[in-house]
């Protein structure tokens, strides 16, 4: 394969003039015909040689071959795939995370068409699963996605998380929240939470070791009427998941590449309407 990649790639400057070797994905889809490979191993095989997928070249100053790289050989789990997560689906997929798990038992109805980034007239009734894996598939094929069209619960949660380097709670409820908590300071895997209702929203980093949810929702998260919740209460304009969602795909990428500060210990706010953003930083020792 390395032959085919050398010799199916080109040099090209990039916006900025700068020379780099680069591989198109006619070529990218062609190579892994003939190899009888996954896209995704052509993708990892082209970093490996200095070579970018012509796709990612908008990313190469901020982020580098090597991140990118080890962006391709990431796996990242997210636990929901409507409103935060559709969105954070697809964010991921197209800077690269070459692994996602996406674990829902839903399926698409009319409400979902305001907000939920994988909906569409076309998708009513179809597994929001079954979409993930289609329409990721149609915006980045090195991107391999496996589903889980289940509800997690005690019994099948680790079963289905496990091996991920990272977990995305955009879950709608309190106690299914908690149950991913536990399964990742269990497992040792880094947790991204992201809730919303209406124009407000809240988003916070927990690595095992953090006191994580019981900040937020105390000992033990009620189960509670659903029809009393805040979103179903305030409802759920699509630009409060759309923001959510970009700040959970921040943090997930701050936690593989191992750069800036991820919210741990710390619970983010933000109020679209009034445009403010605030932090509230827990205390370590409680």
């Amino acid at each position: 394969m390395q032959h085919l990649l050398q010799s199916s790639s080109k040099k090209i400057n990039d916006p900025a003039g700068r020379e780099v070797k680069i591989l198109e994905d006619s070529q990218a889809l062609r190579i892994a015909r003939e190899s009888g490979v996954t896209v995704h191993a052509v993708y990892q095989e082209a970093l490996n040689l200095g070579i970018y997928p012509y796709r990612y070249i908008r990313n190469r100053e901020t982020i580098s071959r090597e991140e990118q790289l080890k962006l391709s050989k990431s796996c990242v789990a997210v636990v929901g795939a409507g409103g935060l997560g559709g969105n954070v689906i697809l964010l991921l997929a197209r800077v690269g995370v070459g692994h996602m798990v996406v674990v829902d038992y839903d399926r698409f109805d009319e409400t979902n068409l305001n907000r939920q980034a994988l909906s569409s007239q076309a998708a009513i009734g179809r597994s929001k699963c079954e979409a993930a894996v289609a329409v990721v598939g149609a915006i980045n094929p090195g991107v391999m996605v496996t589903s889980h069209q289940v509800r997690v619960d005690p019994s099948n949660v680790e079963e289905v998380l496990g091996g991920s380097d990272v977990i995305v709670d955009a879950l709608d409820n309190i106690s299914d929240r908690f149950t991913i908590e536990d399964a990742s300071r269990s497992m040792g895997i880094p947790l991204v939470h992201g809730a919303l209702a209406g124009l407000e929203g809240q988003l916070m980093t927990i690595f095992p070791e953090d006191p994580g949810l019981k900040r937020l929702y105390g000992r033990r998260g009620e189960g509670g009427d659903r029809s009393k919740s805040p979103e179903a209460i305030l409802g759920v304009p699509a630009l409060m998941p759309s923001f959510i969602a970009t700040l959970q795909a921040m943090e997930v990428l701050k936690i593989i590449l191992k750069r800036g500060k991820p919210f741990r210990n710390v619970m983010v706010h933000i109020d679209l309407e009034s445009g403010e953003m605030n932090r509230f930083t827990f205390d370590d020792s409680r």
